[in-house]
């Protein structure tokens, strides 16, 4: 083996140097987006738009996205909240659920892209979940920090996905009330959600058409273990029905506990 020359050493430490500062560049790029979040409500477009996008058309990697589906127009970006949650976010400029291009003939399939994003949730806890403990949520207008629609992804609650199970075998397409965690929402099996199940065209059908659209909140997850055999539950709720509050991200964990109780 031969001795390393002064010069070697020259180089190995500059290339340590180089690999110690693009660590510390990428941790605080995530500090500085964190911060951004809290101040700016259009930090997740900046993001996505300005850093994500680029990246992936320039390089062919998603840069500070997990990733970027240029063909189907959404990134998949990782929640500073939680270990587990993931947002699901357009890569067009669609401030949120008030939208009219949520409704549009030929808007993407928002929630079955999202839906198929949820492999990123059990990724990060390392274990397969079934479908049922499994979920995705939007806010209304009035109950989000950010103008860019984004859908979380996330696990469900344990006790939430208990109080659902007694939907799991419902009339498809038809709604019934419940409550849960102290909110009353309204909840429809359905067996896609795509077409005429797409969660967004079903709320603004059932709601008087989408001009109550910005008070809605939604959240999807498996009927059973296997959505596609058991199919999805919608679940919904407005701030102007009783005790609904427009939001229902509260019935996800951010903190995946059903992982470790599996």
């Amino acid at each position: 083996m031969k001795t390393p020359t002064p010069a070697h050493r020259r180089r190995a430490r500059l290339r340590y140097g180089a690999r110690i500062v693009a660590t510390l560049a990428v941790a605080l790029a995530a500090s500085a987006c964190a911060r951004l979040a809290t101040i700016d409500s259009n930090a997740l477009w900046k993001i996505v738009d300005l850093r994500c996008v680029p990246s992936q058309q320039a390089t062919g990697t998603p840069g500070q996205c997990t990733a970027v589906d240029l063909d189907k127009r959404y990134a998949i970006l990782k929640d500073i909240v939680g270990r587990s949650q993931y947002l699901f976010i357009p890569t067009d400029r669609i401030t949120g659920i008030e939208s009219p291009l949520v409704l549009a003939p030929h808007a993407q399939d928002y929630w079955v892209d999202a839906w198929n994003a949820r492999t990123y949730v059990e990724k990060s806890v390392k274990r397969d979940l079934p479908d049922n403990q499994l979920g995705l949520e939007i806010n209304s207008q009035y109950r989000r920090s950010q103008n860019q629609l984004h859908i979380h992804i996330d696990c469900m609650r344990g006790d939430i996905s208990e109080a659902l199970a007694r939907h799991a075998k419902d009339a498809p397409d038809e709604w019934h009330w419940d409550t849960l965690d102290g909110n009353r929402y309204r909840i429809m099996r359905v067996s896609a959600l795509t077409h005429a199940d797409n969660p967004f065209h079903i709320v603004a059908r059932d709601n008087q058409g989408a001009g109550t659209m910005a008070t809605q909140t939604i959240l999807v997850t498996g009927a059973g273990p296997s959505a596609e055999k058991d199919g999805w539950l919608v679940v919904n709720s407005g701030i102007d029905v009783e005790n609904g509050n427009g939001s229902a991200e509260g019935l996800l964990d951010h903190a995946c506990r059903v992982a470790d109780a599996r």
